[in-house]
């Protein structure tokens, strides 16, 4: 991808301690240096792009506390709220490689390759995200909100990926506060019966693409998330509160597992997409629940441009998922059996490209060597 011309931007500042470099198995962007302080928020300049990253706000235990079963079961999908969709299909854009194609592979497979399932099982690695919105009352329901994210290599085993605007409220132009991530997550019949089978992991630090935070640039529309060691948590209901004990349960990525990450790849390959869709189509109907994963499968192919979102070189392909589903991830080489494939784009938006009021695809930003810089950041920061 060949970046456009940067419009005037507002400085961002901060401080990072930023670590070694991910291992890749072929080329990758040179990483640079960091920027300048203040407010917590730091604009790391990374090889071809630009990196705002954000510590968590808030502490670690505060958030896993936050998120009783009552509250994970009514949190609503945010991308409803933002209305994320586009309406007809018209000549598409050409979302193009920056440099040579890169791969880091998933956890587990540094060494080999896995095996073939003639099954789609369900991957262990995707799950959802939990956050209330910046600058409103936590404990107003109408705060609670999710996304749906996936664990992904790092040399820590603590990222999670997931779209911009899963960590970035594009209405607030501020980073959500208590936010978690389960993987598998499971919503039972009642409040309680809802699973955790992997614990809950909050976040630590933010990283996304200077071009989303600062212009809501939707090609830019992804995030990578450093969370802290989880918690299982045996919930307790006594009158109408509840009461939790926390065990903990260690790193991410030794308990699911991580995907493996890739960029500068083809337009048109074939891959699987996994959320949690829930939101209506626009003729109002609502065909999903949000309460467990759904998947499609097809080949992608480069989007027509949407000046609504600046989108200019997404790709996409034909799924029916709604809201809710944003920030799953798209697995490229995905094997059923080892649950694990190469993570190569993102849920971002949704599209009725024939106009008969049905979401018809979903697109996602074309991961390129910007993309790699900011997980880059990512892969490499340490957590506790």
């Amino acid at each position: 991808m060949i970046s456009r011309a940067r419009r005037l931007t507002i400085p961002l500042a901060g401080a990072l301690l930023a670590s070694g470099v991910v291992g890749a198995t072929q080329a990758a962007p040179s990483a640079a240096a960091t920027t300048a302080a203040g407010g917590g928020v730091t604009t790391v300049h990374a090889g071809s792009g630009d990196v705002t990253t954000k510590a968590a706000s808030g502490s670690t235990s505060a958030a896993v506390a936050f998120w009783s079963p009552d509250r994970l079961r009514a949190a609503k999908d945010y991308t409803e709220d933002l209305g994320n969709s586009v309406k007809g299909f018209g000549k598409v854009s050409k979302a193009t490689p920056d440099g040579k194609a890169g791969t880091v592979p998933p956890i587990g497979q540094e060494k080999g390759k896995a095996g073939t399932s003639k099954q789609v099982n369900l991957p262990n690695t995707v799950g959802r995200v939990f956050f209330t919105l910046p600058g409103k009352n936590p404990l107003d329901p109408k705060s609670w909100k999710y996304c749906s994210g996936t664990s992904v290599q790092g040399k820590f085993h603590n990222v999670v990926a997931t779209a911009g605007h899963c960590v970035y409220d594009p209405v607030t132009n501020q980073f959500y506060d208590n936010w978690v991530f389960i993987p598998s997550y499971w919503d039972g019949n009642q409040a309680w019966e809802g699973k955790a089978p992997y614990g809950i992991y909050p976040a630590t630090w933010f990283q996304a693409h200077d071009d989303f935070v600062v212009k809501e640039d939707y090609d830019y529309d992804y995030a990578f998330v450093n969370v802290a060691s989880g918690f299982k948590i045996k919930w307790e209901k006594v009158g109408n509160t509840y009461k939790a004990t926390k065990t903990p349960v260690g790193r991410l990525g030794d308990n699911v597992g991580g995907q493996g990450f890739t960029w500068n790849r083809s337009t048109k390959v074939k891959v699987f997409s996994f959320g949690y869709p829930a939101g209506p189509h626009p003729d109002g109907d609502r065909p999903f629940t949000g309460r467990t994963m759904k998947w499609c499968y097809g080949q992608s192919t480069p989007m027509p441009a949407a000046p609504k979102y600046n989108i200019q070189e997404h790709i996409g392909f034909k799924c029916g998922m709604t809201a809710g589903a944003s920030g799953g991830p798209w697995l490229l080489n995905y094997k059923s059996k080892s649950r694990t494939g190469y993570l190569n784009g993102i849920n971002s938006v949704a599209w009725d490209t024939d106009g008969n009021d049905r979401y018809d695809r979903i697109s996602s930003p074309y991961f390129n060597g910007e993309t790699y810089d900011v997980y880059k950041v990512a892969a490499n920061r340490w957590t506790s």
